[in-house]
This record gives structure tokens, sequence and C-alpha cells, in this order.
């Protein structure tokens, strides 16, 4: 009795499986049914309002194109900046102030700390200071943080701190040669970060003198020995020879090489980087205007599209809605 109800017990659980892999199966193909199903009811709708839904892209575009002419040109550049006595930190914030100011529309006071005219500030639409990030910590810029995403915790990637960038959004291009030009002049129009500078400056000067008359001891002594070594020595009574242990030979031009060197980076960053601020790379004109036909279609042609569609099932099912709203 036992060996047949084990038989029995295993063929019913062989049967439990074998239907569920059964239900499981039909699932599936049910949901690709209702799936290929949808796809061509969808199909059906769309052929059958083909015109009005060429219709609603068509105003979708016109309306992008309407949009486009009515609303104020945006150009957009970026110039990247050198911070050569101040941290990138300071100068970033001291940047934003400007932001603020464009957010108020105090285009008098913009025009003041920009040194320019208030017809050209009124064209300045937004100054964002960005990071410069480069990745592995390798010095070499990556990218712009221009979300203002990078993690200050992150360990492979690094903020630059020899540059930064700032994106300004103008009315009109032409302006930007002398907006930049502005950034300059507002720089140093800050005393603080003046006397940083004035101070870097005056280190470097006697660092330079220090250097040029080190290298002129390591030169002079050179003239007289290239290098040192112990010789052998006879005594002068005695029959005995004593030999010493002869030292390594010891040049000086290792000396003189490394203190040209440094005198050589104090003098490029007194030739290249004395003002506060040093343009690494400027302002290109842009010929198109960022806020194109393209910019407002993205967003107006799939909202006109939409909205028809959802006419199109309002309409055709009037009747339900109808009721609906007279249930509830």
């Amino acid at each position: 009795m036992s060996r047949n109800n084990s038989s029995n017990e295993s063929r019913s659980d062989e049967i439990d499986l074998f239907d569920l892999f059964r239900r499981i199966g039909q699932t599936i193909s049910g949901w690709f049914k209702a799936l290929g199903r949808g796809f061509l009811v969808t199909f059906a709708f769309l052929i059958r309002n083909i015109l009005p839904i060429i219709l609603s892209l068509i105003l979708g575009a016109g309306i992008s194109l309407l949009v486009k002419w009515v609303a104020r040109p945006v150009y957009v550049s970026d110039i990247t900046l050198r911070s050569n006595a101040v941290q990138n930190a300071d100068m970033i914030d001291y940047f934003n102030k400007l932001s603020i100011g464009i957010k108020e529309d105090n285009f008098a006071g913009i025009a003041a700390s920009l040194s320019l005219s208030p017809e050209k500030a009124a064209q300045i639409i937004e100054i964002k200071p960005y990071w410069v990030i480069s990745k592995n910590k390798d010095n070499v810029p990556d990218y712009v943080d221009y979300k203002n995403k990078f993690d200050v915790r992150d360990t492979l990637n690094q903020r630059m701190q020899d540059r930064f960038v700032i994106e300004a959004k103008v009315a009109n291009p032409v302006i930007l040669s002398e907006l930049a030009k502005g950034f300059i002049l507002y720089v140093r129009n800050n005393p603080a970060f003046m006397q940083k500078n004035a101070f870097r400056l005056k280190e470097n000067d006697e660092l330079i003198t220090r250097l040029k008359y080190d290298i002129k001891q390591l030169d002079s002594l050179q003239k007289v020995k290239y290098f040192e070594e112990t010789r052998n020595k006879l005594p002068e009574k005695g029959g005995q020879i004593v030999f010493l242990q002869e030292q390594k030979t010891q040049l000086v031009y290792e000396d003189i090489y490394s203190l040209y060197q440094k005198k050589q980076s104090l003098d490029q960053e007194k030739e290249l980087y004395s003002d506060l601020l040093t343009v690494l790379s400027d302002f290109y004109t842009p010929l198109k205007r960022y806020n194109g036909g393209f910019y407002y279609g993205k967003f107006i042609i799939p909202s006109a599209f939409a909205l028809m569609i959802i006419y199109l099932l309002m309409s055709l099912n009037r009747k339900k809605l109808k009721e609906f709203y007279k249930k509830y």
C-alpha cells in the first residue's frame, strides 16, 4: 500500500508541475496577444485620424516658430579663466554676485561693475561660473560641471584649482568681447584681491633675486672645481702606504639646473600670470541663437500631439463619458 501511495503522490506532483507550466505559457501568450491587439488598435486609430494628427503637428511647429520670433533671442558662450592669486572658490563666489544682480534687473549696478554702458548691460541675460572637473586626478580638464552635481566626497575625480569657466547668455553676441574685458576690470575693483596679487608678485621677485644669487655662487664654484675626489696618500715618513676609501664624485651641475628650473618657473609666473585673471580660452561668437525653433518645438510639438490624442479619445468615448458624468 505504501508503494502505491508514493507512486500516486509523485504522479500528482508531476501533473501539478505540468499544469503550472501550461498556465504560465498561457499567461505569457495572452500578454503577447493583448500587446499585439493593442498595437493594431493603436495603429488603426492613428490611420483613421491621420488628418487631425498631422494638423496638430503642423500647428505645434507653427506655434514654435511664432514663439521663437516673439521671444527675446539668447546666445550662449563661455570663457575659461585662470585665477592667479585667489582661490577658485572665492573667485566663483565673487562672480555669483553678478548673477544675483542680473536676476534683480539691477542693470545700473552691473554696468558699473563691468564698466559697460547700461544699454549693453541690459543685454546680459545670465552670467554663471562653473567648476572644471578632472577625472582620475590627472590635472587634465575633462568636463565642465554645468549642472553642479559634482560630489565633493568623490575620491576619483577632483575640481581643478587652476581654472574655472563662466557661461554667459546674452541677447547680442557683439558684447561678448567687451564682457570679457569687463570681467578683468570687475576683479581688479576688489581691493583684497589686488593686495593678494601684489603680495604674490613681491614674493616672486624676492625668490628670483635669491635664486640669481645662488646660481652665481654655484657657477663661481663650478669654475674653480668641477668635482671632488680623494686621492691616495703616501706618508712622508715610514714605509707603509695608506689607502683611503675613494668617495663618490660630487657634481654641482644638478644643483645649478634645479635652481634654473625654479627661476624659470617663477619668471613664467611673473610674465604670463602677473594679473589677477588670465584668459585661457576666450568667448567664441555663436552664429545660431540658443532658443531657436527646435528649443521650443521639442516641448510644444509633443504637447500639441498629446492634446490632439486626448481630444480624439474623448470624442470617441463621449457617450461613455456623459454616462459616467451623470452617474457621479
